[in-house]
């Protein structure tokens, strides 16, 4: 396998049943077109995604990336997605991945043809096209004024601040930005001080025994990869908390990562062009942590 492998879905409406789910997941023959122009997911941006790891055959931490997916329709005002119909497309998609290698998958949900009323949606399945030599060389990160305040999800949630669309063009820009200022990747910075996220993950420091990550009510997105690490904190007897974070914070930490669902944990070597600690025995046992979540 080579090219990615995509999978249609006939949507039922949330709780809907059928005796057989399978049936209405159907794989996409290669080269031929799946999509109309007029999706509104194509034209407007208008619908949400999560793209999950795959780690020897196995999706990691379907349910956690089920209910970011819920809240995201919400948010947006979608149809509630029927978790059973997208559990059995996850499970086919990720059947035609290899094993031995880490891959991914992406789930979609559109509002659909404009003036259909009926939502589209689709799974692309893929090998990962890196070798995240990132996760021990590390990544140099610029920070970028999000351009709204901490408290945009309270005052403005038109905004869809905690939601994930497939509007990317700005997280897009700020890491082309980023690369123009000689950087790998960016972490946005509200208007009023605070750490928010990446472009494309989640940001975590350490300090001493203590792991802290921005809250996710500054309009931000719960990160998965960040659950199931704190998770992986605490039974080690380290303390995990959302917290409010400032740029001084992880100038000061001794270490820094972002963590996302198939590049995993990669430890942040640079901030604004000076050298930050990293902790690369802690990335580690981090990823490995990470790789061996259950499915």
């Amino acid at each position: 396998m080579t090219e990615p492998v995509v999978f249609t879905i006939d949507v039922l409406p949330a709780g809907e049943g059928s005796a057989d789910l399978a049936a209405t997941v159907r794989r996409a023959e290669p080269g031929v077109p799946t999509l109309r122009v007029t999706d509104l997911g194509a034209a407007r941006g208008d619908g949400i995604f999560e793209t999950l790891g795959v780690v020897g055959g196995h999706p990691q931490s379907v349910e956690a990336h089920l209910a970011r997916l819920a809240n995201s329709a919400s948010l947006l005002d979608l149809p509630a997605p029927n978790l059973d119909q997208w559990r059995a497309a996850i499970r086919i998609a990720a059947g035609a991945l290899p094993s031995d290698v880490q891959c991914g998958l992406k789930l979609v949900l559109t509002r659909g043809v404009e003036g259909s009323g009926t939502p589209t949606a689709w799974i692309v399945a893929s090998i990962a096209a890196s070798d995240f030599t990132e996760r021990r060389t590390g990544i140099r990160v610029v920070t970028l004024d999000r351009g709204y305040p901490s408290d945009v999800a309270a005052r403005a949630p038109w905004l869809l601040a905690g939601a994930k669309t497939l509007s990317y063009a700005v997280n897009m820009a700020a890491q082309r930005e980023a690369v123009r200022r000689g950087a790998d990747d960016a972490i946005f910075i509200s208007s009023d001080g605070f750490v928010m996220e990446a472009p494309t993950a989640t940001v975590i420091a350490r300090t001493g025994d203590a792991f802290i990550t921005p809250r996710t009510d500054i309009g931000i997105l719960p990160g998965t990869a960040q659950l199931a690490l704190f998770e992986f904190y605490r039974g080690q007897g380290f303390q995990a908390t959302e917290q409010l974070v400032t740029a001084a914070d992880l100038m000061g930490a001794d270490g820094v990562w972002l963590v996302s669902s198939v590049r995993l944990a990669a430890p942040v070597v640079q901030i604004d062009g000076t050298p930050v600690a990293a902790d690369l025995d802690m990335t580690d046992r981090m990823n490995a942590a990470l790789l061996a979540r259950d499915a």
